[in-house]
């Protein structure tokens, strides 16, 4: 059986994945507490550190990252996650659905 099949190989693999994930789903818990500004900013930064690790990342340990070619994949990661930070940034007042 080759390497590549290991518990602790295959495993590896999503590690990527995961740690967005992770940082999105603060990012999503931190806008339903009503921190909205600081949690799409995270959501933001969450896509910008998928489009860094799709850039850096061999292909083959990039799991669930893994959409389309390698530059479009960066494209959209880091545009979307542009976008959603300068969004959060630019809108004046704090208020939430009520506020």
């Amino acid at each position: 059986m080759s390497e590549r099949f290991g518990g602790r190989s295959r495993l590896s693999v999503h590690v990527p994945f995961g740690l967005v994930l992770l940082i999105g789903l603060i990012g999503l818990l931190l806008v339903s507490l009503g921190h909205w500004r600081k949690g799409s900013v995270l959501l933001g930064g969450a896509l910008l550190l998928a489009a860094a690790m799709r850039a850096m990342v061999p292909p083959e340990r990039t799991g669930l990252l893994t959409i389309r070619s390698r530059a479009v994949d960066v494209l959209v990661y880091s545009g979307f996650g542009l976008v959603i930070i300068a969004v959060a940034m630019t809108i004046k007042g704090g208020g939430g659905l009520l506020g």
